[in-house]
């Protein structure tokens, strides 16, 4: 009985747990944890019937047509290069997420106002980049419920399940972004304020990260379904 006792402490108090058990985890991340799973199955649902409507469809529009544009600068002859800027800058604001929970383990909260300001413009600059894309195809006639006249035919079933699911899609994980900018604005605030540093502890800036990287990961299939298949 004690060798049994003696190896559920060893469990328990594991390098990998800090001393604690993983079912000892804060009550507020395993509900951010249950809110992204939940969020998960949305994304999905939406990203297989995309699926589904891309390969069912006779025709559909050409990704590398439709997205070769860089909004202000060039009309055409440049495909998937501004929603490539756009993901980099998805990405980089991850790792500078990464950075502001690294920094609120350590109680910097200096660092922590660097990293999340960072993470803050990065989201906010992948969201004026989605509006400029926005209305580079609403000019060009994309809409909801809306194609470009050069589609006739055939070519305008698949056009128009197209434009519907991209703005539908893009827009709520568009909105995801906003909020995840809005919660980090608000974290940053309490980091300020010295909230945290009262509480002793950051860990709202991990749960907040949870999030954010969660938005990012999402954004990697919905750039693969939307701009690469």
């Amino acid at each position: 009985m004690s060798t049994t006792v003696s190896q559920l402490d060893k469990i328990r108090t594991g390098p990998w747990s800090g001393g604690r058990s993983p079912f000892e985890a804060e009550y507020g991340k395993i509900m951010m944890w249950f809110f992204l799973l939940s969020d998960a199955f949305t994304f999905s649902a939406l990203l297989i019937y995309y699926g589904a409507q891309r390969f069912t469809q006779l025709t559909w529009p050409d990704p590398d047509v439709v997205f070769q544009s860089i909004p202000g600068l060039a009309d055409q002859g440049y495909p998937l290069v501004f929603v490539g800027i756009m993901t980099f800058i998805l990405i980089v604001s991850s790792v500078t997420m990464v950075l502001a929970v690294e920094a609120g383990h350590r109680g910097a909260k200096k660092e922590v106002i660097t990293w999340m300001i960072w993470t803050i413009i990065g989201g906010a600059t992948f969201l004026g980049c989605q509006a400029l894309e926005w209305s580079h195809l609403f000019h060009q006639g994309y809409g909801w419920g809306h194609i470009p006249e050069s589609y006739t035919g055939k070519d305008t079933v698949g056009a128009l399940q197209f434009s519907n699911l991209f703005f539908t899609i893009t827009g709520f994980h568009g909105f995801h972004v906003f909020s995840g900018v809005m919660l980090n604005v608000i974290i940053l605030f309490m980091t300020m304020a010295n909230v945290f540093e009262k509480r002793g502890t950051y860990i709202m800036v991990e749960k907040v990260g949870l999030y954010w990287h969660f938005v990012d990961l999402v954004w990697v299939f919905v750039f693969t379904f939307f701009y690469l298949v």
